[in-house]
């Protein structure tokens, strides 16, 4: 067990990240036409825009709060008054709103992906694994809110960041810090880590074409019988 852990929390890191750079250059150096979130809105839009809003709305939030919380030297939010108790605090009341928001969100996306024969028909199969590990993995970020809630000092909290800084800047996961914490903060790290690791291989590349262009762009002339509208 110490052999596994040890690999999940000082390798695989590493693994995930280098998979994750040189995967997203290959996919874009060799792969440009498949670089691309591949819409099914023309075969059933109204559960999409649900859906796809409260999802997107719910995960930017997520990963701005999970990027900030995460990152940021204890030193730094403590020398602008912010205690860990009302940090950890604000990460409960905010994750767990955009949380839920995100997790309904994505819910709906499975339905509708799993249940509508012809969006199931043009899904692959890493379509269909991406959205279950972003489905586990959010309902595992709720269910640590409990958790979090049992230690208002922020002790916990303050373990996994420095886990975290100690990763990205290539100082090692040590495993030993991660030994007495709960069995779902563990288990996130882990899939969020995977996530990382299919990135390259899913539609989920999209998220590097920033679409700043998009907000500017000319409307599309869609045409279709009896007229053409414009979106």
């Amino acid at each position: 067990m110490h052999a596994i852990e040890k690999f999940l929390f000082e390798i695989y890191p590493y693994v995930c990240l280098a998979v994750f750079l040189v995967g997203s250059l290959v996919r874009f150096d060799r792969e440009q036409y498949s670089w691309r979130s591949g819409s099914s809105q023309m075969l059933r839009g109204r559960s999409l825009r649900w859906g796809s809003n409260l999802f997107h709305v719910g995960i930017l939030a997520i990963f701005a709060g999970h990027m900030v919380g995460l990152l940021t030297p204890h030193g730094v939010y403590t020398s602008l008054g912010l205690g860990v108790e009302l940090k950890q605090m604000i990460a409960i009341v905010a994750g767990g709103v955009f949380g839920v928001v995100c997790w309904i969100g994505l819910t709906i996306l499975m339905h509708r992906r799993l249940t509508d024969s012809r969006i199931r028909a043009t899904s692959s199969t890493m379509d269909i694994v991406v959205l279950l590990l972003l489905w586990i993995q959010l309902t595992l970020g709720l269910v640590t809110i409990p958790y979090s809630l049992q230690h208002p000092d922020g002790s916990v909290m303050l373990v996994l960041s420095e886990w975290v800084q100690h990763v990205v800047t290539f100082r090692g996961g040590d495993a030993e810090m991660l030994a007495g914490v709960a069995w779902p903060y563990r288990l996130h790290l882990v899939l969020g880590m995977t996530l990382f690791l299919v990135f390259p291989f899913s539609r989920l590349v999209h998220i590097w074409s920033a679409p700043v262009g998009y907000v500017f762009r000319s409307y599309q002339v869609v045409r279709r019988r009896g007229g053409a509208r414009h979106v």
